[in-house]
């Protein structure tokens, strides 16, 4: 099956467009990765995005005209990847612009047929609502993909994906039940306080260079941990409602440091959290794998590893995944099991009652999309 992943997250960086080859094999998959892209959001469309979201409140006309505008920049990362090329389907995320995962209120946009009607494919679509309904927090879902693709019988690992928001799951060595759960913030203060201070010169810290340069503020480091919620036990979920600007200027104390002093402290905290984290899972000397746009951030990897001196670390290239592509390719693999009616929620990760299949169709020759996806299966 050939089929398009599309991934925007919290970083708000731009749209993830993975061109995968997949093929049922047992109960997992043998993924291919055929092509990868990174589709930068045209200023005015990241503008309008960010006016929506929290602690903004967007109109209704002003959603459902970014819901629109986003499906067509979907459409065009999808149609970009192929090449001209035809896909069996395209799996889209979505951007998320507001998540309650306490109260199971979750909204991603990107219009799915606007997406169908310019690729020729059938389109799924709205992966977190159907976990939101059986009382799960609507995230994180990738932890199913992470079981399938990286989980071992001979080692423990963590998965670790530092978006905007850093989530892990945790994969015991024999195949045991995962557990996954947003740890906190991953990106996202970095990114805001850098493009704050530079007036927007500076999206984000390439490489933590800048982290690299400064000091450490403890006693602001310590303040910041006091958070509940990185002591709170899963399952859990959070975003930029927490850990947006707002908690920047409930910690005012940010403010008062240099850049480089400002992004060193922001960094330990993300490193701090993750660390703290693994080390509370029970699981001995993991084998730390990490994906997102965060694993590019020496100075956070670093500060990781010294962090957790057990345990290895290392990107998730290592195991064949590009780490900017794991969350779109993830979400492909979360395609094909909407196409099967596989449940792949993790409720230990999300509190849901019970598995459930996730995700909506928009469909395009679905009969026979659905024959192959038979036909595959009867293969594995």
């Amino acid at each position: 099956m050939i089929a398009v992943g599309l991934m925007s997250g919290t970083s708000l960086d731009g749209i993830d467009a993975a061109l995968v080859r997949l093929l049922p094999r047992g109960n997992g998959y043998a993924i291919e990765l055929l092509r990868f892209q990174t589709l930068p959001f045209e200023r005015d469309l990241a503008a309008e995005l960010r006016a929506v979201l929290p602690p903004h409140r967007g109109s209704a006309e002003e959603v459902a005209r970014l819901h629109h505008r986003l499906g067509e920049a979907f459409a065009s990362a999808a149609r970009s990847v192929l090449r001209g090329k035809p896909a069996d389907y395209i799996a889209s995320h979505g951007q998320t612009i507001f998540h309650d995962g306490e109260h199971g209120v979750t909204l991603q946009v990107g219009d799915a047929f606007v997406i169908r009607e310019a690729v020729g494919a059938t389109v799924c679509y709205d992966f977190r609502s159907a976990d939101c309904a059986a009382g799960g927090t609507g995230a994180p879902l990738v932890p199913f993909v992470d079981a399938l693709l990286l989980g071992s019988d001979r080692e423990d690992r963590v998965a670790v994906n530092i978006g905007g928001i850093a989530n892990l799951t945790l994969l015991p060595k024999g195949g045991a039940a995962a557990r996954a759960f947003d740890a906190g913030p991953g990106n996202m203060l970095i990114d805001l306080f850098i493009a704050q201070r530079t007036k927007g010169a500076e999206p984000f810290d390439r490489d933590g260079a800048h982290a690299s340069r400064g000091d450490v503020d403890a006693r602001l480091l310590e303040r910041m941990l006091a958070d509940p919620y990185f002591t709170a036990p899963p399952p859990k979920s959070t975003g930029r409602e927490r850990f947006g600007a707002q908690f920047l200027e409930e910690h005012a104390g940010v403010s008062a440091l240099s850049l480089d002093d400002g992004l060193a402290t922001l960094t330990e905290l993300t490193a701090a959290v993750l660390a703290s984290a693994i080390e509370r899972s029970g699981l001995e000397r993991p084998h730390v794998i990490l994906s997102g746009g965060g694993a590019h951030n020496l100075a956070l990897t670093k500060r990781l590893q010294a962090r957790l001196p057990g345990a290895s670390v290392e990107a998730s290239d290592a195991m064949g995944i590009p780490v900017d592509a794991k969350e779109a390719m993830a979400f492909a693999v979360l395609g094909y099991e909407t196409l099967r009616e596989r449940a792949a929620n993790v409720p230990d990760a999300t509190g849901a009652r019970r598995s459930v299949p996730l995700g909506a169709i928009a469909p395009y020759e679905l009969a026979v999309l659905l024959q192959r996806v038979r036909q595959e299966l009867s293969l594995a």
